[in-house]
């Protein structure tokens, strides 16, 4: 088995906090997004995961190095492909054509999740493709599928205006045949089949289903955005909650006088919590110095210092100082507020 993980977007949504490190990158509840992303999958898949490809842009080596080793803990293979034009899902996913053989795991690395995820089990094996849904309360904002009365799929609609459908596809893909997709996606890019201007992985999809392949709907239990600001903070209690019994905390490289933990909270390395309360729900990254403070529901990363402050639903950059401060924020790395 195999996952390929396109993640080579600006991540424009998530700015500031995307303007020097990938959204996939930026920590949910003390690990980046993409390795819970990817843990949770091996942790779930009933068979060995060989290779992790990654799809980025110009992310550095440092990030490329971080990325291999999160692949070799988890006993795979690390593979770096790059999509240097955003051209849409099905490009993306084109640029590791090389990787895509065999059983192929397509997960987009801006959503984690919870749920049933046994490519094998689904219509006892015979289906070609797997997409994983979850049920939303205003569909209009997603892309979604329409079903047949054999629980197949028939149809991809992106945001519709009319209800056709709730169920959204949440960004996770199983493919029983990668080569068969690359075929599939290198006939749009041949013939410049676009929609919306981009070549689509549904597109694709539907293609493959005109041929007679069957592509079921996956179940998930709890779907956890990490679009925005506000989504990425909840994405954070969700996963510090779920993990309370097993989270890895630091508190024995960390000063804490004076001051209140509610739980569940993640505190990372050497960091300094004096005269403060912190929780529920708050991960404070290594190296961070909190002072006369009261934090509830934030992440706060790297090496940032707050003081005199009382913050909720926040998310602070790396090396940021804010202080005197009762209110929202969301503020990059190196910035300073007052």
């Amino acid at each position: 088995m195999k996952i390929i993980v396109p993640m080579a977007g600006m991540g424009k949504r998530m700015r500031p906090h995307t303007l020097v490190t990938p959204k996939p990158l930026l920590p949910i509840a003390g690990k980046p997004i993409v390795q819970r992303l990817v843990e949770d999958i091996v942790s779930v898949c009933d068979e060995k995961v060989d290779e992790i490809a990654y799809i980025i842009g110009d992310f550095g080596k440092d990030v490329e190095q971080q990325l291999i080793k999160i692949a070799e803990g988890l006993g795979a293979t690390g593979s770096i492909y790059y999509q240097d034009e955003p051209l849409g899902t099905a490009h993306a996913i084109y640029c590791a054509k090389e990787s895509l053989i065999g059983k192929v795991v397509v997960a987009f690395a801006d959503t984690l999740f919870r749920g049933e995820f046994n490519p094998d089990g689904y219509g006892n094996g015979n289906c070609d493709g797997i997409v994983w849904v979850n049920k939303v309360e205003d569909p209009r904002a997603f892309g979604v599928v329409k079903l047949n009365d054999k629980n197949e799929i028939t149809a991809f609609v992106e945001k519709p205006d009319t209800f056709v459908s709730d169920l959204a596809i949440i960004g996770i893909y199983y493919f029983k045949d990668g080569e068969n997709l690359q075929q599939e996606i290198k006939y749009l890019l041949d013939n410049n089949i676009k929609d919306k201007g981009e070549f689509q992985l549904t597109v694709a999809l539907e293609n493959m289903m005109k041929k007679g392949k069957v592509i079921l709907p996956g179940k998930v239990s709890e779907w956890m955005d990490c679009g925005n600001k506000d989504a990425t903070v909840y994405t954070n209690k969700r996963i510090l909650e779920l993990n309370k019994a097993t989270a890895i905390n630091h508190r024995d490289k960390v000063i804490i006088e004076n001051s209140t933990i509610i739980e569940p909270c993640f505190i990372g390395e050497n960091v300094e919590i004096k005269n403060s309360v912190i929780g529920p729900h708050v991960s404070i990254s290594d190296g961070c110095k909190i002072k006369n403070s009261v934090i509830s529901n934030c992440i706060i990363q790297d090496h940032t210092e707050v003081t005199n402050s009382i913050l909720t639903n926040s998310m602070l950059g790396r090396y940021a100082k804010i202080s005197g401060a009762i209110r929202e924020v969301s503020i990059g790395d190196y910035s300073t507020e007052k």
